[in-house]
């Protein structure tokens, strides 16, 4: 073997390597590919998923808003229903508090066959005063 076919042969073995390198850089070139595919993928779902969810928050803090928009209304009827009951309360109070109703009251009452101590009792005047009542309405 001369020199000439030791340089062939040391070519052709490096041309054969390079050859291997070459093929094993574009497997791995395809196999970056296929990664960087399917991470661009992965990217997309993760993407839309955030969008869903961004979504979803805006109708919750939309429905959010409605609720309390809603609750603010309620609470200002229940307080004006509070105060239109509290004039019925007061109005009753007055009502229960007149000469004539207690006078009313103590009659019914004698008539049903109460005691005039459970009559005074019941309206919060004297037992005097129940009699006093009682005496007036006898003819």
């Amino acid at each position: 073997m001369n020199g000439y076919s030791t340089l062939v042969i040391f070519l052709t073995v490096c041309e054969l390597a390079l050859l291997l390198l070459v093929v094993l850089f574009f497997s791995r070139l395809r196999r970056s590919e296929d990664l960087l595919a399917k991470m661009q993928k992965n990217q997309d779902g993760l993407l839309k998923k955030l969008d869903f969810n961004a979504r979803l928050e805006q109708e919750l803090v939309g429905s959010f808003r409605q609720r309390q928009a809603e609750l603010a209304e309620l609470d200002q009827k229940l307080e004006q229903r509070r105060g239109e009951l509290e004039k019925l309360v007061k109005k009753a109070e007055e009502c229960i508090r007149s000469p004539d109703f207690l006078r009313q009251i103590i009659k019914n009452g004698s008539r049903r066959g109460q005691s005039p101590m459970a009559l005074a009792k019941a309206t919060g005047l004297s037992l005097e005063e129940v009699e006093l009542i009682l005496a007036q309405e006898k003819p």
